[in-house]
């Protein structure tokens, strides 16, 4: 059930604030050791793929090719042996290596902090994009990940049907504050792999089922 529009604001107002409650920490579940560019890539990586493995493939990846211009400068081939496990390797390795000779030849080693630029890189779209501008540079972001999409329409935020990155993204943007967007999107992550999953969720010990749309008469 899609709730009225005054009801969304109200109710994921609450929602938020209850996710603070249950996920004070909100942190990345890609473990990037604090270094932009290392995020960008294991982004990439986790395209179809989950972030514990990317995290566990990361390891090796970075020991190997520890900096910007050692990933720039590798043999593509190398790339794909390393991250074959994520899979798509082939494509992901030559976004991941275009990447880095750009952020080198064209932003002088750093990430851009525009999401204009961003989306310029080879294999960043908005999800990416959004990530990096929330974590690295506190912008306003909504990561529209399989998370977010499905949670928030399960709250009742849009028709569940609705499958559309870009418009869950708008809507969502509209919605929750600015200065919490990219906080919200990494519990919404933590809630939906330990509550409300894809498959089977424990709306019987949500506890935040009274505030979403499939409890409210």
């Amino acid at each position: 059930m899609e709730l009225s529009e005054s009801q969304k604001k109200i109710n994921i107002d609450k929602i938020v604030s209850e996710l603070e409650k249950i996920y004070p920490a909100a942190e990345c579940s890609l473990r990037y050791q604090g270094e932009a560019w290392k995020l960008l890539v294991m982004a990439r990586l986790s395209a179809q793929c989950t972030d514990a493995r990317v995290n566990i493939v990361s390891e090796e990846l970075f020991e190997k090719l520890p900096t910007l211009k050692d990933m720039a400068d590798a043999p593509l081939e190398l790339i794909e042996q390393l991250i074959k496990p994520c899979g798509l390797y082939k494509s992901k390795a030559k976004n991941i290596k275009d990447a880095c000779n750009m952020l080198i030849d064209d932003f002088g080693g750093n990430v851009p902090s525009e999401i204009e630029q961003l989306l310029k890189l080879p294999g960043v779209g908005r999800k990416i994009a959004n990530l990096i501008l929330g974590d690295l540079f506190d912008k306003p972001a909504i990561v529209a990940d399989t998370h977010c999409i499905r949670l928030c329409g399960r709250f009742g935020m849009y028709d569940e049907s609705q499958k559309s990155p870009e418009k869950t993204e708008k809507i969502m943007s509209a919605l929750v504050e600015p200065s919490k967007q990219a906080d919200f999107c990494h519990r919404l992550v933590m809630f939906g792999r330990d509550v409300c999953t894809a498959r089977s969720p424990k709306c019987g010990e949500c506890p935040i089922n009274s505030l979403c749309a499939h409890n409210i008469k």
